[in-house]
């Protein structure tokens, strides 16, 4: 089946830097965190939950996020997750490694278009 052209796969990585991002801000569970990326990219982003919780699985065991059990806005126990130390200096350089991307990509578009 053709894929739609508009939905494209993330590029690796690019989940893990939007969750440690998104919980830069604050503590989240994890429909809180579909809901704040979705709502943050303006619809354009749509997380599913079958990419997002295997993801928090791994940050977990990597060391860049803990969690912690809580009440969930519907009286529900939920994990909410926050960015560790370890979490903040990866997101960092996650951060600096995709701009430097980034900025090649947009060298060689630039050249493509002149």
């Amino acid at each position: 089946m053709p894929r739609n052209s508009a939905s494209r796969d993330l590029f690796p990585g690019a989940l893990e830097m939007m969750i440690l991002q998104s919980l830069r801000q604050r503590p989240m569970h994890g429909y809180a965190l579909v809901k704040h990326i979705q709502q943050v990219s303006d619809d354009l982003l749509q997380i599913e939950e079958g990419s997002l919780y295997p993801a928090l699985q791994r940050m977990l065991r990597e060391g860049w996020l803990e969690c912690e059990t809580g009440i969930s806005a519907k009286n529900r126990p939920t994990r909410i997750y926050r960015l560790t130390d370890t979490g903040l200096r990866h997101l960092e350089q996650e951060i600096s490694s995709f701009e430097r991307m980034f900025a090649g990509i947009t060298r060689v578009l630039a050249i493509s278009q002149a």
